[in-house]
């Protein structure tokens, strides 16, 4: 898992603003929680949020790594969110 300072290295972005942005938890590569946060409330808040290491920024817009839900995954190689494929039953 990249962290932020890997994120802003490899692919020359990471947001830490005052703005309400979309952060998505990723464990495991897997996503687990979405919320509505400014970064410094993030980071500020370890009883709340964990590790913030294991917060990835998303966009609603589909910009960049694009937006994200529950048990989507997330791809470190690609900086990108995947969505699950679901199976149609026989």
């Amino acid at each position: 898992m990249l962290v932020a300072t890997e994120r802003l290295e490899r692919f020359g972005y990471v947001t830490v603003s005052d703005e309400l942005t979309y952060f998505a938890k990723v464990e495991n590569g897997i996503v687990t929680n979405v919320r509505v946060v400014t970064w410094d409330f993030l980071t500020a808040n370890p009883d709340r949020y964990g590790d913030s290491s294991l917060w990835i920024e998303c966009f609603q817009d589909g910009s960049s790594r694009g937006y994200c839900g529950i048990g989507w995954t997330y791809d470190a190689d690609l900086d990108e969110f995947v969505e699950p494929t679901v199976e149609e039953a026989p």
